[in-house]
This record gives structure tokens, C-alpha cells and sequence, in this order.
């Protein structure tokens, strides 16, 4: 039986990740000038370490300090990567998975092939992007759905945060209906107009739900993850308005 909420009209907003481009929250407005954001990345020290280490952005040290504190990922999992551009976290998951893991990993930006990775170009919030994804999990299960998804901006604050609220939302549905029992879902989220209607909605459908804010996330991002483990209601479709 499908969701309700998966019934819904997807968005016709496109989606992107945009932590590699505007500093991790894009609720936030960057700096005065140009240069001086320019300044404050270049001397990153995530930035700087993920050019030594071979990552393409400093968001994959965010996965990596939630995994090595939670144990999120492990050899053999399927994992979905919601918002993949540029890779970084499909880089650490094709590390961590091995070859015997499977990932899948979609975003409207174009994606550099990352080995053991399936990249799927689509907008998830349309109807050919999450068929693409059912098409590639073939029947299979996620152990593991994760969420960078975040909206082109508009530059008005309250339609920005309605549109991230609603990626976050379509992360959830789609975690209900393609996680196994005992899955995990990691996503990201900003504090603001509809913050704790999110979280108690998790809440409810899953038995664990912790807030996470990595230390590779800036200090003045509103930015979170929420990270939900073990449905209560496995197999069943979500419930309108929880």
C-alpha cells in the first residue's frame, strides 16, 4: 500500500546539494563580499583536508564523524544517497560498503562517477527521479536512506525553509516505505518554521530519533541532522499528519 504522503504532488522546485557551495546552511546569508567567503573557505580546515584526502567536498567528514560515533554504515548494506552532488558522500559510502555494499545516489546536478556507485541524474521530487531510484534498489530494501538534499534559493527566508521542510519530508516518505525493518535514516534539516512538526513526525514512526550537529557543520549554521533508526510500524504506510 502506498503512502498518503507519497501520493502527493512531488515539487516542481528543482533540488540540489549546495553545501559545498554556500558553507553548509543555505538559510544563511554568506558574507558581506564575495571575497571574504572566498577567504573564510579556502582556509577551511575541512576544505583543506578534503583536498589532501581526495574528497571533493567537506561535507563528507560530516558522514564520517556521525558514522564513527553512531556505526551507521557497514560492509554489505544497500544505501540510498538523496542529494549526492558533488560525491562526497558516495565517496565514503563506496569505502565503507565495499564491494559487496550497493549505492544508490541521485541529484539533479551532474555527479563525477564514483566506483561501486549508481548515480542516477533526476530530480527526486519528481516522479521519473523516484521511480529511477525504486528502479535501481530492484525490489531490494535500504538499510540505510540519507538526505543532503537542499533547494535552489529563492533569497526569501520563509519560502527557503518551506522548501527544505518539504525535501525533508520526501526523504521521510521514502525512508518509510524502502527501509528495512531495523534501517536508518540521516538527514538533513534547518532550525526554524516547521523544525519540531519534522521531529515529532519521526518521532512517531521510528523508535530512535537523536539530533546530530558534526563538527565539520559551521558554527553558525542553523544546520542539523536528524538521524531516525527502526521503524515501529515496518511495512506499513505512514500516517497523514503525524
Amino acid at each position: 500500500m502506498v503512502s498518503p504522503r507519497a501520493k502527493l504532488p512531488r515539487q516542481a522546485f528543482p533540488l540540489c546539494c549546495l553545501c559545498a557551495l554556500c558553507g553548509d546552511n543555505p538559510l544563511v546569508k554568506k558574507s558581506h563580499s564575495s571575497k571574504q567567503w572566498l577567504r573564510r573557505h579556502v582556509s577551511d580546515p575541512y576544505v583543506q583536508r578534503s583536498k589532501r584526502e581526495g574528497y571533493r567536498s567537506r561535507s563528507a567528514y560530516k558522514l564520517t564523524e556521525i558514522d564513527e560515533r553512531d556505526k551507521l554504515l557497514r560492509p554489505g548494506q544497500v544505501v540510498v544517497d538523496l542529494g549526492s552532488a558533488p560525491g562526497g558522500w558516495a565517496q565514503v559510502l563506496a569505502k565503507r560498503l565495499g564491494a559487496s555494499g550497493k549505492v544508490i545516489a541521485i541529484d539533479l546536478l551532474p555527479m563525477e562517477p564514483v566506483s561501486g556507485v549508481t548515480f542516477v541524474q533526476a530530480d527526486f521530487g519528481s516522479k521519473s527521479g523516484l521511480a529511477a531510484v525504486e528502479a535501481a534498489l530492484a525490489g531490494r530494501k535500504a538499510d540505510v536512506v540519507l538526505s543532503d538534499m537542499a533547494p535552489n534559493l529563492t533569497g526569501i527566508a520563509m519560502s527557503d525553509q518551506a522548501r527544505t521542510m518539504e525535501l525533508a519530508e520526501l526523504a521521510r516518505d521514502f525512508a518509510l516505505l524502502h527501509l528495512q525493518s531495523e534501517g536508518t535514516l540521516l538527514v538533513k534539516i534547518f532550525q526554524g518554521s516547521g523544525y519540531d512538526e519534522y521531529l515529532k513526525s519521526l518521532r512517531s514512526e521510528f523508535r530512535k530519533v537523536v539530533v546530530r550537529k558534526p563538527d565539520a557543520s559551521r558554527d553558525e549554521s542553523a544546520e542539523q541532522y536528524l538521524l531516525a533508526r527502526g521503524l515501529k510500524n515496518s511495512g506499513l504506510p505512514p500516517a497523514r499528519g503525524a
